[in-house]
């Protein structure tokens, strides 16, 4: 069956709310600065309460990279989890107006909608802070099998794989996407998530994944070394790609037979750098699901990446269908 769809991802359906804070904000509340840490409902609600007047915004990793696809003129899916409540709502028609597939009904009981708070200081650093609320419960009842083999790439994010019926979703769509002949891509999100998951994400890797995205901290934590290439060079002896974000060093992706080393795109001033690696993961997967060369792949990924960071919040406010005209050839 010819691919209908160019990537569906898996994922947090999340509503972020994003503020503005300072240093001192950030040792006072004892947030780990940079990181994601996971919340429960009490701390997220203090927090909130903490936090100067922001902006909402529906985000979540995936469903952030499903988004710059759509924007990209990709054909896009989406399944995540979200309860019948007013974030849900927020969810549900923010990503429906992206262009991106979402069909996974409202929860009509249970916990509600998660929601992501995230401080963005002024070195552009975001740390966020997630209380994930029913999208932790996304489960295999949730996956639309049809959906998924109906894509070119399946793409999943490690943030989700804290829950076990979370990762009986994650690996039943991995499962039908594999079978059916599709591409399947896992994003490491965190290197604390690489330390909860490290010895189920080697074997994942090896059984499921064809296409690796990390950053040099979180490839490193998989194979617990400060080697960055060393960690790339074993990770891309699993699955068939690997690809390493490296901020504004640029990337690497590896295949069997490459190593692309491509520049960071120029951002004249990085004001939020939440998003950045979802972006660059829509970039290389709209490539990716064309038939691209990895270099423009990455490049592509590059210019998503440097849009989303010239402004506060996780997805583009352009149209990313230029930078794909725009990007010249390796």
């Amino acid at each position: 069956m010819e691919p209908v769809l160019d990537v569906v991802g898996v994922g947090n359906a999340i509503v972020d709310v994003i503020a503005s804070v300072d240093d001192p904000f950030i040792a006072a509340h004892r947030l780990a600065k940079g990181a994601m840490t996971l919340v429960s409902a009490e701390r997220s609600a203090e927090l909130y309460e903490a936090m100067p007047a922001g902006i909402a915004v529906s985000g979540g990793s995936a469903a952030n990279t499903v988004a710059g696809v759509a924007s990209f003129g990709g054909r896009a899916g989406f399944i995540g989890k979200v309860r019948d409540d007013q974030l849900g709502e927020v969810f549900v028609h923010d990503i429906r107006a992206t262009g991106v597939a979402f069909d996974v009904p409202p929860a009509p009981e249970g916990p509600p909608t998660a929601r992501c708070l995230i401080q963005v200081t002024p070195d552009a650093e975001r740390t966020m802070n997630t209380f994930l609320g029913i999208a932790a419960l996304l489960g295999p009842a949730d996956v639309d099998t049809t959906l998924v083999t109906s894509a070119r790439i399946t793409y999943c994010e490690g943030y989700l794989w804290d829950v076990q019926v979370a990762k009986d979703a994650i690996r039943l769509a991995m499962e039908a996407a594999g079978e059916a002949g599709r591409t399947v891509a896992l994003a490491l999100s965190d290197s604390f998530c690489v330390e909860r998951h490290r010895a189920e994400w080697l074997d994942l890797i090896e059984d499921r994944v064809d296409v690796v995205f990390a950053n040099e901290a979180e490839i490193c934590a998989l194979h617990s070394t400060d080697d960055p290439a060393a960690a790339r060079d074993r990770t891309a002896a699993m699955a068939r790609t690997v690809v390493v974000t490296r901020g504004a060093r640029g990337s690497i992706v590896v295949d069997p037979t490459t190593l692309e080393e491509v520049p960071a795109a120029p951002v004249d001033h990085v004001v939020d750098a939440t998003g950045a690696g979802d972006l660059y993961a829509a970039g290389f997967l709209w490539g990716l699901s064309q038939g691209a060369p990895l270099w423009n792949c990455a490049q592509l990924g590059s210019l998503a990446a440097a849009e989303v960071v010239s402004h506060v919040g996780a997805r583009p406010v352009v149209s990313l269908a230029g930078h794909a005209a725009a990007a010249p050839p390796a």
